[in-house]
């Protein structure tokens, strides 16, 4: 079994890492594999654990483009003895399901988020390519039911294989807390006794950062520190908007706008509280969430998505109605007013569900396993 898997780049992002977590289980496993994309720098990623990485333009979505990487990657497969392909994204999928009627080697898909279906007679005869595989992995259950609902596949073809955090990585002893601490006042400058609120995600009006600096003004804690973690990928008019609207908070609320860090375990170990307010639509996944449970922090997200999968109200974090600024208000009070010992048994319930249910080890596990199945 020799494994390729294929995407359109190796920049930053949750797919992009989930690719490298099960090419890393695959190398362990002693499973040959390799990836295809059109580069970034995550390529680095690849090089120091040994994986093959093959350049190819699959960023594209130029029809010519694409059907002369499919003659490319049949090439490869050919050429490196590939036994299954692994696309991760349409357009180079569309290569992949060409290549594979070239080469003969079958191919699986998954669907890492909830695509756009208008104008529909155009859309979801493009989306559709993701089920022409042998299986398609959804990675929540929410995007399992849009796809059946949607697409109409063959359920028996859809497997759900959620994403998951690294628990070795993400865990409450992972940072010191003189370190956390440095971190707080010296690099992001908060207050040293002020808690603080992160919103990690890039800056885009659906993942809900003006809905909470909206609830920061109807709070009845000013004096917290917000920390929003996330470029605006060139959305300078949204990113000037938001930071305007933080002008207009209280004195004693600290707002600090910083980019992606590699450091993002420290980053949730200086924080009390993770907010995920994605209201324009739902998170397909959500991984900042149980990432930040599984280092014991106290998450509050909205109620639609892939959020109420890994948030048991109550129980492992909190849910409020999406863009709702006076829930999420109230709830953010509401925790705040509440004794840190308190909240532990959240915290635990929280740590325990990630381990046994979201982690990157299950996730890879249950990968290999598929892949194993169908060889």
């Amino acid at each position: 079994m020799k494994i390729l898997q294929v995407l359109p780049s190796l920049q930053m992002g949750g797919v992009e890492r989930g690719t490298l977590e099960v090419a890393h289980a695959l190398k362990e496993a002693g499973i040959p594999n390799a990836v295809a994309s059109q580069g970034g720098p995550m390529v680095e990623g690849l090089k120091a654990m040994g994986i093959p990485h093959f350049e190819l333009p699959l960023m594209s979505k130029n029809p010519f483009t694409m059907r002369a990487n499919a003659s490319r990657l049949a090439e490869l497969v050919r050429k490196e003895g590939v036994t299954l392909m692994h696309v991760r994204s349409r357009a180079p999928a569309w290569s992949v399901h060409w290549a594979s009627k070239k080469c003969g080697v079958p191919w699986i898909a998954t669907f890492h988020g909830v695509y756009g279906t208008k104008p529909a007679i155009f859309k979801i005869p493009y989306n559709r390519v993701m089920l022409k595989g042998l299986k398609t992995i959804c990675v929540s259950e929410y995007v399992k039911r849009h796809v059946l609902e949607t697409y109409h596949p063959d359920p028996t073809r859809l497997v759900c294989i959620p994403r998951g955090a690294d628990t070795d990585f993400f865990r409450p002893d992972a940072v010191p807390a003189e370190a956390a601490q440095a971190k707080k006042t010296r690099q992001y400058r908060f207050s040293p006794d002020i808690p603080v609120i992160l919103m990690p995600g890039r800056l885009t009006y659906w993942k809900g950062q003006e809905v909470l600096l909206e609830a920061l003004m109807q709070m009845n804690h000013k004096r917290v520190g917000v920390l929003f973690l996330g470029s605006d990928q060139g959305r300078v008019e949204y990113s000037d908007h938001l930071r305007e609207i933080a002008s207009q908070l209280a004195d004693d609320t600290e707002v600090v706008f910083r980019d992606h860090t590699q450091e993002i375990h420290t980053v949730y170990a200086l924080s009390d509280i993770v907010v995920n307010a994605s209201s324009a639509q739902p998170e397909a996944f959500g991984r900042t969430i149980p990432e930040a449970q599984a280092m014991g922090k106290i998450v509050v997200a909205t109620a639609h998505g892939g959020a109420c999968e890994t948030i048991e109200d109550g129980k492992t974090g909190f849910l409020v109605p999406p863009g709702d600024v006076d829930a999420l208000a109230a709830k953010l009070d509401e925790i705040l007013d509440t004794p840190p010992e308190k909240l532990d048994a959240i915290r635990a319930a929280a740590m325990e569900s990630v381990r046994a249910n979201y982690s990157v080890a299950k996730m890879c596990a249950s990968t290999i396993a598929l892949y194993k199945e169908l060889a």
